[in-house]
């Protein structure tokens, strides 16, 4: 059967995903390295020094915590720098500085937009498959004291620009140091218009009674935990798993899709 020219853009369309698949035609995404520095690439860890941190590691009973920190593949600094900034507007107010690493060739970062902002030049083309961008953005739950990563979303899937990574200083006349080997920049495929494919809308719970009756349950085993936990009756540190196991309260089974770890695939080198 003779194609029509009609359908010439979703010939196009599939040519381009099978250029983007990787092994059993499973989606690609591809970096182009497009400078002679490159820096690593990983999937991002479940753990953050900080949730390690708490009393008897506690933040690291936070599932939700744990999967977002691996929601992405991050991109590591490759020489430690200290960044300090006046105050001021204009692009110089920012000071970037790596005089405690002579040794290290000078950072990729550096002051292009003033009003102290550190910008990264990151050295890929990032290439999704059609119709998927790429949100481009700190390391999740990843807090920096005196400054703060700034988001973006790229179109992927056709654009030959590269793109910046960019924090913003917020306190001025403070050393902010970034470590060879820290994370500053955090990638995650997104397919294009699918948040503005939802319909959102506000119900009363009591007009799904199953869902009712459940969420009643988890209510109320919720309340006695936290009651018998103040009183002292249970050992300090205990938690509820029910939601990390993946099972209402009350319940036996568990969700069969119930996820408590991502297992993101490495870059790999290929000519």
């Amino acid at each position: 059967m003779n194609e029509q020219p009609s359908s010439a853009t979703g010939r196009r369309n599939r040519e381009q995903a099978q250029s983007h698949a990787g092994p059993d035609g499973a989606a690609s995404l591809i970096a182009y390295s497009v400078a002679d520095r490159p820096l690593t690439i990983e999937p991002a860890a479940a753990g953050r020094a900080w949730m390690s941190a708490t009393l008897q590691h506690y933040a690291n009973r936070c599932l939700p915590l744990l999967i977002a920190n691996q929601s992405g593949w991050i991109l590591l600094n490759d020489t430690r720098f200290t960044a300090r900034w006046s105050g001021r507007e204009e692009p110089g107010s920012l000071n970037i500085s790596h005089a405690d690493r002579p040794d290290r060739p000078p950072p990729l970062a550096h002051s292009q937009f003033g009003y102290g902002i550190i910008t990264w030049s990151v050295p890929y083309l990032f290439r999704t498959p059609p119709g998927f961008n790429l949100h481009v953005r700190g390391p999740t739950n990843y807090p920096k004291d005196g400054v703060f990563a700034l988001d973006g979303i790229v179109e992927t899937d056709w654009t030959a620009a590269t793109f910046t990574m960019n924090w913003k200083v917020t306190r001025p006349f403070t050393d902010i140091v970034f470590d060879e080997g820290e994370p500053f920049c955090m990638v995650a495929p997104q397919r294009r218009g699918e948040l503005e494919s939802f319909h959102p809308e506000i119900r009363d719970i009591e007009s799904i009674p199953a869902d009712n009756a459940r969420f009643q349950l988890f209510k109320s085993s919720r309340e006695d935990f936290t009651a018998r936990l103040r009183r002292g009756d249970l050992p300090v540190g205990s938690w509820q798993r029910d939601y990390f196991r993946g099972r209402d309260a009350g319940a036996d089974g568990t969700e069969p899709a119930h996820q408590t770890r991502l297992h993101l695939e490495r870059f790999r080198e290929r000519q």
